[in-house]
């Protein structure tokens, strides 16, 4: 928890945050240790100091003055950096102390101690790895309590949605995942709805039916909708999000090793719903709906194969070219069933390709759009603040080709080539607003920890939606 304070209490361990080395003080500092901190900054370059008072810790970050478009996320990184010292030292609350930096920057800085602040110890027996840390305080008047409460929401739903996400299918099946968004509903006043098998069957959702057939758990479709009286927009962005809780690749079976972390395969899912907490939490003044289908793609009992016809929500005929690229045809579902809100924009998130991973690595998102050169504009510009990055692919008309079929509308595979985008080309089909496709493939799981990334589930994309969805207000 993130909290502010007007003074530093004597015995607190504090993290002096400083980007003129020339202010630091000796009501914290002694004279030796500002002399060393002088020192080793001009002889050696050093940035982060540590000092063992024997009663508390004292840290000090330097950081330059540079005003460049990262600077932010150097204040993050730093965070993330001072975290593994407070860690180290199992201390359970710091201090803050800004010396020349501003506001924001001081944010940042608590933003990358807190996100690095986790650790998934659920089924741990032995939890002394688990972070002590419960509380950082930040001496700063300037900082205002609402900058605060928004750092806090935000720290809460990415933390939510990195437990949805590494949670093993045998806990987490597409049944649970939607009990899971309806007890996010409850906590922050959005409505959830949720449709079982028999619903989805007089929908006809042909895709999200046919990608179940292989499995012995049933469908589920929610519906999160956040509609608060004060809205700025009259139709509501639509957040889509892939909520394939196990995908084996059906009978087109994955190699194992690149099955051991498709427990992930609904972070797409997971990532709007807790984006649509977030702004709900925030009480931000949009309106704002998350669809997202649930389902497993196993290659059991009577799955669905290549070859086969699958006839969508909207009628279009899909030939399935390959029973692992599944994922597009559930949500095309979804993107057809957004029609009838009449939505001002509709966004999806799905860890869809690995061609989208193999193109930019963890570095950022994939995404293009169709209609929404503006609102594409304003998240790449929301990407850069919040360094959860965008790199627009082309959309040009000959993908389209790519996905033709000789006996159906279109077939769900493109070939070898331009995969992500293909695969963005068969979502469009199934809409006719603007929109914006988002794969995070490379950023949703970590194999290792990256920063105030940790390993497993990351929680990519929940802060640069808000901000995207914050900005409406602006």
């Amino acid at each position: 928890m993130i909290s502010k304070k007007s003074s530093v209490a004597a015995k607190s361990s504090v993290a002096i945050v400083c980007s003129d080395i020339k202010q630091l003080s000796n009501s914290i500092l002694s004279e030796q240790e500002i002399n060393f901190i002088q020192t080793e900054n001009k002889k050696n370059e050093k940035q982060f100091f540590a000092f063992n008072r024997f009663d508390k810790w004292i840290f000090v970050q330097l950081q330059d003055k540079k005003t460049d478009s990262y600077v932010l996320e150097k204040w993050r990184k730093a965070g993330s950096k001072c975290y593994n010292a407070i860690a180290e030292n199992k201390l359970n609350e710091i201090t803050l102390l800004p010396v020349a930096v501003k506001p924001e920057e001081t944010l940042a800085f608590a933003e990358g101690i807190a996100l690095s602040n986790y650790a998934f110890s659920k089924y741990k027996t032995d939890k002394k790895g688990e972070p002590k840390l419960q509380n950082i305080i930040i001496a700063d008047k300037n900082i205002k309590e609402e900058a605060i409460q928004k750092l806090n929401i935000l720290v809460e739903a990415i933390f939510h949605c990195r437990d949805l996400v590494n949670e093993p299918v045998s806990y987490l099946n597409a049944e649970k995942l939607a009990s899971e968004f309806v007890d996010l509903g409850k906590e922050s006043g959005v409505k959830v709805e949720v449709l079982n098998h028999i619903q989805i069957e007089s929908l006809k959702m042909g895709g999200l039916l046919a990608v179940n057939k292989g499995s012995i758990d049933p469908p589920t479709f929610t519906i999160m909708t956040w509609k608060p009286a004060n809205a700025v927009n009259k139709n509501p962005v639509v957040l889509v999000g892939k909520g394939l809780v196990y995908d084996t690749g059906g009978l087109n079976l994955k190699p194992g090793d690149y099955m051991n972390d498709m427990k992930s395969d609904m972070a797409g899912g997971a990532t709007m719903a807790c984006t649509l907490y977030a702004i709900a939490k925030a009480k931000l003044p949009v309106y704002a709906i998350a669809l997202i289908p649930a389902t497993d793609n196993r290659p059991g009992g009577n799955a669905y194969a290549s070859g086969d016809i699958i006839t969508m929500y909207d009628g279009t005929t899909v030939e399935v070219g390959n029973t692992d690229a599944e994922g597009r045809i559930i949500l095309g579902d979804a993107l057809s069933y957004a029609k009838k809100y009449k939505p001002e924009l509709v966004i999806d998130a799905a860890t869809l390709t690995g061609a989208a991973s193999r193109a930019i690595g963890q570095y950022g998102i994939v995404a293009m759009h169709n209609k929404a050169e503006k609102p594409m504009q304003n998240l790449k510009n929301s990407g850069e603040k919040v360094y959860e990055r965008i790199a627009e692919f082309p959309f040009w008309d000959e993908y389209g080709d790519m996905i033709k079929s000789k006996i159906a509308d279109i077939q769900n595979v493109g070939g070898s080539c331009a995969g992500m985008i293909t695969a963005g080309k068969f979502l469009s089909h199934f809409t006719d607003y603007p929109y914006i496709h988002l794969d995070i493939a490379g950023v949703a799981f970590y194999d290792k920890k990256e920063n105030y990334h940790p390993q497993g589930g990351t929680g990519y994309g929940i802060r640069l939606l808000f901000e995207f969805l914050e900005q409406k207000i602006k």
